[in-house]
């Protein structure tokens, strides 16, 4: 008998909590603030380019003023830091995000840690991953909220439950750990040494997939009536977009699945709308 599951709708997730912060963007304008987002790109990156349209369409649709900082990949890093630094001071601009990846030789560590713990809507500063890490309100990572604005909309138990995360990347798997941990979840975390992986992601109650390779999570490393997270986006060999996870065969076992795409992407970035947003609250 094959197992029910329900797909967890990503996209028409994010698309309410925009019409929600349109809402909040609508008083704060009453009171004379404008949310406004300034994002740096240096360098020519196309997957870059994409990903910079799309915050910028996002904001456009829900009022966030949004304003681009194209650099090219001569770029020095006293440049990248002074531009930085320009940003932090400028009372009009809210939210400052930094793409990346970053050209050869720029440290992008130095840059993160530079922007402004109040306008690092990208929750990478480490004042931000501290206050996460001990649950303080802060801003967080937008793909490991997203995540968890998931769970919590379709009333998935987190507390209590065993949560696998394969990967520990500074952008999603570390700071996941802590959303998890402030869930109350037991956390587990494996990585590229990890032995055994398919015994440890088989006890997972939530398994989430961050990894980066086409379909790596496979109907055999998942437990009947897991909850399946699948964060990955990767182009297979016929130029098809696929996640992390064997979404066709996986989901046979799954109580809830994420497509990819269209499950965690919509919401990474809805969550930096709300982050703009949460930041120009923080002006007032």
């Amino acid at each position: 008998m094959r197992l029910k599951m329900e797909l967890i709708d990503g996209k028409a997730l994010a698309t309410k909590i925009r019409n929600e912060l349109k809402g909040e963007i609508e008083k704060l304008k009453k009171q004379g603030i404008n949310p406004k987002l300034a994002v740096i790109m240096v360098g020519d990156d196309k997957a870059s380019k994409i990903y910079v349209r799309n915050k910028s369409k996002a904001c456009n649709e829900i009022g966030i003023e949004f304003e681009e900082f194209v650099k090219d990949s001569k770029t020095t890093q006293e440049e990248l830091m002074n531009l930085i630094n320009e940003l932090n001071k400028r009372e009009d601009i809210h939210g400052i995000l930094l793409q990346s990846p970053l050209p050869d030789g720029l440290d992008i560590r130095e840059a993160f840690n530079s922007i402004d713990y109040k306008k690092d809507v990208d929750g990478f500063n480490p004042l931000n991953i501290g206050k996460l890490a001990i649950g303080e309100d802060t801003f967080i990572s937008c793909t490991p909220y997203g995540i968890i604005k998931m769970l919590e909309e379709y009333n998935i138990q987190i507390e209590g439950k065993r949560a696998v995360i394969i990967g520990r990347s500074n952008i999603v798997g570390k700071p996941l750990i802590q959303c998890l941990l402030n869930k109350n979840a037991t956390v587990t975390v494996c990585h590229s040494k990890t032995k055994n992986i398919e015994e440890i992601t088989k006890e997972a109650d939530i398994l989430i997939a961050a990894l980066g390779k086409p379909k790596f999570v496979t109907e055999d490393m998942v437990k009947s009536g897991a909850v399946v997270i699948d964060v990955g986006i990767n182009r297979n060999n016929e130029g098809k977009l696929v996640g992390d996870v064997d979404f066709e065969n996986v989901s046979k076992k799954a109580s809830y699945i994420t497509p990819a795409p269209g499950g965690v992407g919509p919401m990474t970035i809805a969550m930096l709308m709300n982050n703009v947003v949460k930041a120009a609250k923080f002006s007032k």
